[in-house]
């Protein structure tokens, strides 16, 4: 049980990690395209009804994006 805590919390931390890397390759233009682009294919035209999904969802976003910069080394 406290591994599948300490798994989740480790994702959790390298996911947002994953993401402030990719905020930096995008020079923080989080209202650029790429973000923009991102924003409509995760929630289409409707948005997370609240923060807490908003956050659940970027952090899932990022632990995405974390195993695929895994997968290709």
């Amino acid at each position: 049980m406290m591994e599948r805590v300490g798994r989740l919390f480790a994702d959790a931390v390298l996911g947002g990690l994953e993401l402030a890397r990719m905020a930096l390759a995008t020079r923080l233009r989080l209202r650029g395209r790429y973000w923009r682009w991102r924003w409509h294919t995760a929630f289409g035209r409707g948005r997370p009804r609240s923060r807490r999904e908003l956050a659940r969802r970027l952090l899932a976003y990022g632990r995405w994006a974390r195993s695929i910069r895994r997968m290709a080394r």
